[in-house]
Protein backbone atom coordinates (compact mmCIF):
# COMPACT_ATOMS: atom_id res chain seq x y z
CA UNK A 1 0.00 0.00 0.00
CA UNK A 2 1.56 3.33 -1.04
CA UNK A 3 2.23 6.03 1.53
CA UNK A 4 -0.21 8.92 1.08
CA UNK A 5 0.03 12.28 2.80
CA UNK A 6 -2.96 13.12 4.98
CA UNK A 7 -4.13 16.01 7.13
CA UNK A 8 -6.57 16.35 10.00
CA UNK A 9 -9.02 19.07 10.96
CA UNK A 10 -11.75 17.12 12.71
CA UNK A 11 -12.28 16.94 16.47
CA UNK A 12 -12.59 13.44 17.87
CA UNK A 13 -15.72 11.63 18.96
CA UNK A 14 -15.02 10.14 22.37
CA UNK A 15 -15.92 6.57 23.34
CA UNK A 16 -15.29 5.93 27.05
CA UNK A 17 -15.49 2.39 28.40
CA UNK A 18 -14.59 0.49 31.53
CA UNK A 19 -11.36 -1.48 31.46
CA UNK A 20 -13.38 -4.60 30.61
CA UNK A 21 -14.72 -2.70 27.55
CA UNK A 22 -18.26 -2.10 28.85
CA UNK A 23 -19.61 1.21 27.42
CA UNK A 24 -19.70 4.06 29.94
CA UNK A 25 -20.19 7.22 27.87
CA UNK A 26 -20.09 8.25 24.22
CA UNK A 27 -20.28 11.83 23.06
CA UNK A 28 -19.56 13.64 19.83
CA UNK A 29 -19.83 17.28 20.88
CA UNK A 30 -16.31 18.14 22.06
CA UNK A 31 -14.75 21.31 20.64
CA UNK A 32 -11.16 20.16 21.04
CA UNK A 33 -9.52 16.85 21.84
CA UNK A 34 -5.79 16.76 22.57
CA UNK A 35 -3.31 13.92 22.96
CA UNK A 36 0.14 14.60 24.42
CA UNK A 37 2.78 11.88 24.74
CA UNK A 38 6.22 12.36 26.25
CA UNK A 39 9.18 10.01 26.44
CA UNK A 40 12.19 11.79 27.83
CA UNK A 41 15.62 10.26 27.99
CA UNK A 42 18.50 10.57 30.43
CA UNK A 43 22.09 10.42 29.26
CA UNK A 44 25.45 9.17 30.39
CA UNK A 45 28.10 11.68 29.45
CA UNK A 46 31.76 11.47 28.64
CA UNK A 47 33.76 14.62 29.33
CA UNK A 48 30.46 16.49 29.61
CA UNK A 49 29.13 15.29 26.22
CA UNK A 50 26.05 13.07 25.92
CA UNK A 51 27.22 9.61 24.92
CA UNK A 52 24.69 6.91 25.89
CA UNK A 53 20.92 7.39 26.12
CA UNK A 54 18.49 5.65 28.45
CA UNK A 55 14.80 6.09 27.57
CA UNK A 56 12.31 6.72 30.36
CA UNK A 57 8.84 5.15 30.07
CA UNK A 58 6.35 6.93 27.82
CA UNK A 59 3.88 9.15 29.67
CA UNK A 60 1.01 11.24 28.44
CA UNK A 61 -2.35 12.91 28.83
CA UNK A 62 -5.51 13.33 26.81
CA UNK A 63 -7.69 16.40 27.18
CA UNK A 64 -11.31 17.00 26.22
CA UNK A 65 -12.84 20.49 26.05
CA UNK A 66 -16.57 20.85 25.44
CA UNK A 67 -19.37 23.37 25.73
CA UNK A 68 -22.11 20.87 24.90
CA UNK A 69 -21.81 17.64 26.87
CA UNK A 70 -23.85 15.11 28.86
CA UNK A 71 -24.35 15.51 32.60
CA UNK A 72 -22.78 12.07 33.02
CA UNK A 73 -19.38 13.49 32.10
CA UNK A 74 -19.07 14.85 35.64
CA UNK A 75 -19.41 11.34 37.05
CA UNK A 76 -16.03 10.30 35.63
CA UNK A 77 -14.20 12.06 38.46
CA UNK A 78 -16.30 10.36 41.13
CA UNK A 79 -16.07 6.73 40.13
CA UNK A 80 -18.87 6.87 37.56
CA UNK A 81 -21.61 6.72 40.20
CA UNK A 82 -24.88 8.55 39.46
CA UNK A 83 -27.50 8.63 42.21
CA UNK A 84 -31.24 9.05 41.58
CA UNK A 85 -32.18 10.96 44.73
CA UNK A 86 -31.29 14.45 45.93
CA UNK A 87 -31.87 17.15 48.55
CA UNK A 88 -31.35 20.82 47.73
CA UNK A 89 -32.45 24.27 49.01
CA UNK A 90 -35.31 26.20 47.43
CA UNK A 91 -36.93 29.59 47.94
CA UNK A 92 -40.59 30.26 47.19
CA UNK A 93 -43.07 33.11 47.53
CA UNK A 94 -46.31 31.80 49.00
CA UNK A 95 -49.63 33.65 49.40
CA UNK A 96 -51.42 32.87 52.65
CA UNK A 97 -54.92 31.44 52.16
CA UNK A 98 -55.72 31.50 55.86
CA UNK A 99 -54.73 33.53 58.90
CA UNK A 100 -51.89 32.01 60.91
CA UNK A 101 -50.71 29.38 58.40
CA UNK A 102 -49.12 28.76 54.99
CA UNK A 103 -49.20 25.85 52.60
CA UNK A 104 -45.57 24.94 51.86
CA UNK A 105 -44.60 23.40 48.47
CA UNK A 106 -44.44 19.61 48.27
CA UNK A 107 -41.37 17.58 49.27
CA UNK A 108 -40.13 20.09 51.86
CA UNK A 109 -37.86 18.41 54.39
CA UNK A 110 -39.07 18.59 58.02
CA UNK A 111 -36.86 20.90 60.05
CA UNK A 112 -35.78 22.88 56.98
CA UNK A 113 -38.71 25.33 56.64
CA UNK A 114 -38.13 29.02 57.47
CA UNK A 115 -40.72 31.75 56.82
CA UNK A 116 -40.24 35.52 56.41
CA UNK A 117 -42.32 38.49 55.37
CA UNK A 118 -42.16 39.38 51.66
CA UNK A 119 -38.99 41.32 50.90
CA UNK A 120 -37.28 40.22 54.13
CA UNK A 121 -35.87 36.81 53.16
CA UNK A 122 -33.23 35.70 55.72
CA UNK A 123 -34.29 38.64 57.92
CA UNK A 124 -36.71 38.45 60.87
CA UNK A 125 -37.93 34.85 61.03
CA UNK A 126 -41.58 34.08 61.71
CA UNK A 127 -41.61 31.41 64.39
CA UNK A 128 -43.82 28.36 63.98
CA UNK A 129 -44.10 24.65 63.32
CA UNK A 130 -44.21 22.60 60.12
CA UNK A 131 -46.12 19.37 59.47
CA UNK A 132 -48.00 17.81 56.53
CA UNK A 133 -46.88 20.56 54.10
CA UNK A 134 -48.35 23.23 56.36
CA UNK A 135 -46.52 25.91 58.34
CA UNK A 136 -48.38 27.16 61.40
CA UNK A 137 -47.22 30.40 62.98
CA UNK A 138 -46.62 30.44 66.73
CA UNK A 139 -48.40 33.79 66.74
CA UNK A 140 -51.38 33.68 64.36
CA UNK A 141 -51.12 37.45 63.89
CA UNK A 142 -47.82 36.98 62.04
CA UNK A 143 -49.51 35.53 58.93
CA UNK A 144 -52.46 37.26 57.28
CA UNK A 145 -54.73 35.94 54.55
CA UNK A 146 -53.88 37.27 51.10
CA UNK A 147 -50.36 38.47 51.94
CA UNK A 148 -47.19 37.06 50.39
CA UNK A 149 -44.48 35.39 52.45
CA UNK A 150 -41.03 34.11 51.49
CA UNK A 151 -40.24 30.52 52.43
CA UNK A 152 -36.82 28.89 52.50
CA UNK A 153 -36.75 25.11 52.66
CA UNK A 154 -34.92 21.99 51.49
CA UNK A 155 -36.53 19.81 48.82
CA UNK A 156 -36.09 16.03 48.90
CA UNK A 157 -36.63 13.93 45.78
CA UNK A 158 -36.42 10.16 45.40
CA UNK A 159 -36.87 10.13 41.61
CA UNK A 160 -36.68 12.37 38.56
CA UNK A 161 -33.17 13.62 39.38
CA UNK A 162 -29.54 12.71 38.75
CA UNK A 163 -26.95 13.41 41.43
CA UNK A 164 -23.17 13.13 41.34
CA UNK A 165 -21.34 13.41 44.65
CA UNK A 166 -17.77 14.67 44.62
CA UNK A 167 -15.84 13.80 47.76
CA UNK A 168 -12.55 12.25 48.77
CA UNK A 169 -14.06 8.83 49.45
CA UNK A 170 -15.13 8.36 45.83
CA UNK A 171 -12.02 8.00 43.73
CA UNK A 172 -12.12 8.10 39.93
CA UNK A 173 -11.79 4.88 37.98
CA UNK A 174 -9.50 4.35 35.02
CA UNK A 175 -11.12 3.96 31.60
CA UNK A 176 -10.41 2.50 28.16
CA UNK A 177 -10.86 5.44 25.78
CA UNK A 178 -11.09 5.52 22.00
CA UNK A 179 -10.98 8.82 20.08
CA UNK A 180 -12.37 8.69 16.54
CA UNK A 181 -11.56 11.21 13.83
CA UNK A 182 -10.98 11.30 10.04
CA UNK A 183 -8.02 12.31 7.90
CA UNK A 184 -8.16 13.83 4.43
CA UNK A 185 -5.58 13.17 1.72
CA UNK A 186 -4.47 15.00 -1.43
CA UNK A 187 -7.17 13.21 -3.42
CA UNK A 188 -10.00 14.41 -1.10
CA UNK A 189 -10.39 10.90 0.33
CA UNK A 190 -11.49 10.69 3.97
CA UNK A 191 -10.03 7.89 6.06
CA UNK A 192 -11.29 7.01 9.58
CA UNK A 193 -8.61 7.14 12.23
CA UNK A 194 -8.73 5.86 15.82
CA UNK A 195 -6.55 6.57 18.83
CA UNK A 196 -6.91 3.97 21.55
CA UNK A 197 -5.73 4.52 25.12
CA UNK A 198 -5.77 1.39 27.22
CA UNK A 199 -5.87 2.97 30.66
CA UNK A 200 -6.82 6.62 31.14
CA UNK A 201 -7.18 7.98 34.68
CA UNK A 202 -9.29 11.16 35.06
CA UNK A 203 -7.60 13.99 36.89
CA UNK A 204 -9.74 15.35 39.71
CA UNK A 205 -9.11 19.01 38.96
CA UNK A 206 -11.46 20.84 36.61
CA UNK A 207 -13.05 24.27 36.53
CA UNK A 208 -16.51 25.57 35.67
CA UNK A 209 -17.74 29.09 35.08
CA UNK A 210 -21.08 30.60 34.17
CA UNK A 211 -21.74 34.04 32.73
CA UNK A 212 -24.67 35.94 31.26
CA UNK A 213 -22.41 37.45 28.59
CA UNK A 214 -19.60 36.29 26.33
CA UNK A 215 -18.92 32.69 25.32
CA UNK A 216 -20.98 29.78 26.63
CA UNK A 217 -19.59 27.88 29.61
CA UNK A 218 -17.14 25.08 28.87
CA UNK A 219 -15.56 22.20 30.74
CA UNK A 220 -12.07 20.81 30.27
CA UNK A 221 -11.27 17.32 31.51
CA UNK A 222 -7.79 15.77 31.47
CA UNK A 223 -6.85 12.10 31.76
CA UNK A 224 -3.44 10.75 32.71
CA UNK A 225 -2.34 7.84 30.51
CA UNK A 226 -1.14 4.64 32.17
CA UNK A 227 -0.09 1.17 31.12
CA UNK A 228 -2.68 -1.56 31.55
CA UNK A 229 -1.91 -4.87 33.27
CA UNK A 230 -0.57 -6.29 30.00
CA UNK A 231 1.78 -3.39 29.33
CA UNK A 232 -0.44 -1.79 26.66
CA UNK A 233 -0.33 1.99 26.48
CA UNK A 234 -1.78 3.40 23.24
CA UNK A 235 -2.54 2.45 19.65
CA UNK A 236 -3.17 4.47 16.50
CA UNK A 237 -5.35 2.73 13.93
CA UNK A 238 -6.07 3.86 10.35
CA UNK A 239 -9.08 2.18 8.75
CA UNK A 240 -7.97 2.31 5.14
CA UNK A 241 -10.64 -0.17 4.02
CA UNK A 242 -13.32 2.30 5.17
CA UNK A 243 -11.93 5.28 3.26
CA UNK A 244 -14.40 7.17 1.08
Amino acid sequence: MPNINKANRQVCDVDIRSLDRKPVLFFETANTTTQALTGESVYATAKGVKRIAFANPIEGTITIEAQVYPFELYSLISGGVIETDAAYPERATVKADADGSLKVPDNAMPGSVFVYKAGDFAGAEIEGTFADNKFTAANAEDIKTGLDYEVGYVVTKASGVKRITINNSKLPKAYYITMDTVEKDDNEVLTPYKMIFYKAQPQRNFSLSQSSAGDPASITMTFDLLEDKDGNFAEFVELSDEAE
